[in-house]
């Protein structure tokens, strides 16, 4: 079914909801009866695992029994034409003017509208972080080579990347322990917990089904093994990572967590924000090169709120349209030495930073690496995280005659 602006649903929309029919994102959740699969629309969730029971997804060219499982993988490793059927299927269903829609729902209990935890979308097998952001790259380049070029000579000929701890990756409202590790001390390396905790504002894609090992994926067909994108924050302990880094670059200093928000919006919802690439100069290399290059149009904002005052502040807006490499260059990188990318691989674009310190989005670059402390809203001073600070970040899509749709949110504290 083709949705546009004047596409409703039965199911009650808040204005202003991240969730309106046109986004229906996917997530997993848990209430009294267990573990399940669904989509967000508003302020409930459309129980997949409970429709495909109930038979709503026949002749769609889902695998039996692909929701009834605890997390989305089984969905994710459909191609792109069974993802788009079952999109279709679920806004048939939730459509204004379907009131056999309606009926089904409430016969088959798939509207949850009670409390539910939210769980990992995704059993995240591996995860890259990219670092694609010729802002955030810069200003790190003039923090730590005063005297040399911002960017190193490699930046803009390869999506410039390291490989994280999956095991780590953690769903918004996860508590987030202060790493312990070794730091550069005035007479050698010191041990003890991070000083320098830190927060990167970043946007992730999700790979549904991949390619085998040995056969990297072509940047021309990219996008149809994305399926969808989340928030993130890769939190960062920048003196355990200054130490450690020199010669093979973040270990200890990245790998405690990474938090992501846990609805997955589809790649289908986000193509009307889809916007034109940033040019690339020089010109990278064939197999980088695409005629379809686009970017991903989505507002992003970082908020703080210390645990004594609850006052929040924002200090971070800016745009996911800034990225320098985009993420079908990205995908057509990270495999074209034959790696694997395999049903809920999680990508992480890097650090996304604007022109000002407002649109900054890690303390390192806000605080400069904490000679330029920030003010919150509640009058404290902020070089880097403090115990009991919570960081929220958001993310939202407009575009003219188009409904806006969101993320969600993308929320850690850190543990007192």
């Amino acid at each position: 079914m083709r949705m546009d602006s004047m596409t409703r649903s039965w199911v009650p929309v808040p204005e202003g909801s991240d969730f309106p029919i046109q986004n229906l994102p996917y997530g997993v959740f848990t209430d009294a009866g267990g573990t399940r699969c669904g989509v967000a629309i508003g302020d409930v969730i459309f129980d997949l695992t409970r429709a495909e029971s109930a038979g709503l997804f026949e002749n769609t060219g889902l695998v039996h029994g692909s929701f009834r499982s605890t997390t989305l993988n089984p969905f994710l490793s459909h191609a792109r034409g069974v993802w788009s059927m079952v999109r279709s299927r679920i806004t048939e269903t939730l459509e204004e003017s379907n009131e056999e829609g309606r009926d089904f729902c409430v016969a088959h209990h798939l509207i949850v509208d009670h409390p539910v935890t939210m769980g990992m979308p995704i059993d995240v097998g591996d995860y890259v972080d990219f670092y694609s952001s010729e802002q955030h790259a810069t200003n790190v380049g003039q923090m730590f080579r005063p005297d040399g070029e911002p960017l190193l000579p490699n930046w803009k000929h390869l999506p410039v990347g390291y490989h994280g701890r999956a095991g780590t990756v953690v769903v918004s409202g996860t508590e987030i322990h202060r790493p312990h590790g070794q730091q550069r001390g005035p007479d050698g390396p010191r041990f003890g917990p991070s000083t320098k905790l830190d927060i990167e504002l970043e946007v992730g894609f999700v790979v549904g089904h991949g390619h085998e090992l040995g056969t990297p994926t072509p940047i021309a067909e990219a996008e149809h093994h994305i399926f969808g994108m989340v928030l993130v924050n890769d939190w960062s302990a920048r003196d355990i990572q200054a130490w450690e880094y020199v010669p093979l670059g973040p270990f200890l200093g990245k790998s405690f967590a990474t938090t992501i928000s846990p609805w997955i919006v589809p790649m289908e919802a986000l193509e009307p924000f889809r916007t034109p690439p940033k040019p690339q100069d020089p010109e990278p290399l064939t197999y980088l090169r695409s005629d379809n290059r686009r970017g991903v149009g989505i507002d992003l904002e970082v908020r703080i709120t210390p645990k004594d005052s609850g006052v929040a502040s924002m200090i971070c807006a800016t745009s996911f349209d800034s990225m320098y490499w985009t993420i079908d260059q990205q995908l057509a990188h990270a495999t074209v030495n034959g790696a694997t990318a395999r049903a809920g691989d999680l990508f992480a674009s890097g650090t996304v930073s604007g022109p000002t310190r407002d649109q900054f989005g890690s303390l390192l670059e806000s605080s400069w690496n904490g000679e330029d402390p920030l003010t919150l809203d509640d009058g404290s001073m902020r070089t880097f995280l403090e115990d009991g600070d919570t960081v929220s970040i958001s993310g939202t899509c407009s575009a003219p005659g188009h409904v806006p749709i969101g993320f969600g949110t993308c929320e850690g504290t850190i543990a007192t």
